[in-house]
């Protein structure tokens, strides 16, 4: 079990610990930040949580720093605990879109020596323990890699991947989750329009993509062909599938997830 400090108690911060109280692998859990009510706010929800408004403070001991801030708070954040992290016993996380690796090991430079350093890209879904969590590496051993990829594993998916890879699974997971929520909506919203009353439209909604999930899971199968079982031919579902394609509905998806893209 690894003891964990995370720097950030925001939406990500704050869920990645609510996440970790979950973990068989997690140790002790302390968070810092200079918003009080929102560290109050993760030991409300588990008491278990240590806070602290004391960076340099909370990362003395820790076997894993993670550091949940904006990504044009990450230096600063670095040179107020540079001074006090331990290369030689200590992994540094960033989960800081955006900022590189190579970014990293410049802002950590101690004269030559860079700690070993993970970049983790993780959706919101990580509060429920669904989260899809892309993980790159520098100076690693594959032992760590195994070891970052168990600990997220346990918070929902982890996919060990070239940081090149990074910004393109951003794209996917951590905006993706807003573009399905956006589908869910759009679905309700159609559904409405039919006579059927929101809630039960959400819940029909969020039943059928779980169906869906599970079917393309199970199967092991690609999309397309669980769209077949569907689409007879003269039916309904092939009027309706045609009637979205001339909307735009792929090229929709794939230009919203290109102009999310992160260029490097």
């Amino acid at each position: 079990m690894k003891n964990i400090a995370i720097i950030g108690a925001g939406n990500m911060g704050g869920a990645i610990a609510r996440g970790l109280t979950q973990s068989s692998l997690a140790g002790k859990i302390s968070v810092s930040d200079i918003n009080e009510d929102a560290l109050r706010n993760l030991q409300n929800f588990n008491n278990n949580i240590e806070v602290t408004t004391d960076n340099s403070e909370n990362v003395k001991g820790a076997d894993i720093v993670i550091i949940a801030v904006k990504p044009w708070l990450v230096s600063q954040i670095i040179s107020g605990i540079k001074e006090t992290l331990d290369y030689k016993n200590q992994i540094v996380i960033s989960i800081a879109a955006g900022v590189s690796i190579a970014d990293l090991q410049n802002l950590l430079d101690k004269d030559g020596e860079k700690p070993v350093i993970f970049r983790i890209i993780p959706n919101t879904a990580i509060d429920v323990l669904q989260s899809v969590n892309t993980i790159a590496s520098c100076g690693a051993t594959k032992e760590q890699e195994n070891e970052i990829v168990e600990i997220f594993g346990e918070l929902g998916k982890a996919f060990l991947v070239p940081e090149s890879q990074l910004n393109a699974m951003m794209s996917l997971s951590s905006c993706g989750i807003a573009y399905a929520f956006r589908y869910i909506r759009a679905a309700m919203e159609g559904g409405v329009e039919m006579g059927i009353y929101p809630n039960v439209a959400k819940d029909v909604v969020i039943q059928t993509l779980r169906g869906a999930i599970d079917l393309l899971e199970t199967n092991d199968s690609h999309p397309e062909v669980e769209i077949d079982k569907v689409t007879t031919p003269g039916g309904i579902t092939i009027k309706g599938l045609n009637e979205m394609e001339a909307n735009g509905f792929t090229n929709a998806v794939i230009k919203g997830l290109k102009a999310s893209l992160i260029k490097s």
